[in-house]
């Protein structure tokens, strides 16, 4: 089943949450221009004075650089499989809890 655009904008977006600090200070500007702040190519083509051509092809970049990270390091799935066995072992013990809530604050 294919992913709608708000899926795929989700994924993208929690790769980026892993590795933006692997990215130049242009490529999260951009990343952030067009995925947090909603703006079009052309909007942030005439921000930024480049062409939409540019914008698109910078961000293509940026996903393609997002995914071969995931894809060697899989940091971002590894995340998610810890949250989820994390949100599993939740307990009435208030010291158990602390402890899960101290491993989540890490991942």
């Amino acid at each position: 089943m294919m992913k709608n655009r708000v899926e795929k904008n989700i994924e993208i977006s929690k790769l980026f949450d892993c590795y933006k600090n692997l990215l130049t200070d242009k490529q999260v500007e951009y990343f952030e221009l067009y995925f947090a702040e909603d703006l079009s190519f052309q909007e942030i083509a005439d921000e930024k004075s480049i062409s939409k051509t540019a914008v698109h092809d910078a961000i293509n970049k940026i996903i393609n650089i997002l995914k071969d990270l995931e894809s060697k390091l899989k940091l971002s799935e590894k995340k998610e499989k810890i949250n989820l066995l994390l949100n599993q072992y939740e307990s009435d013990n208030s010291k158990i809890n602390e402890i899960l809530q101290k491993i989540k604050e890490i991942n």
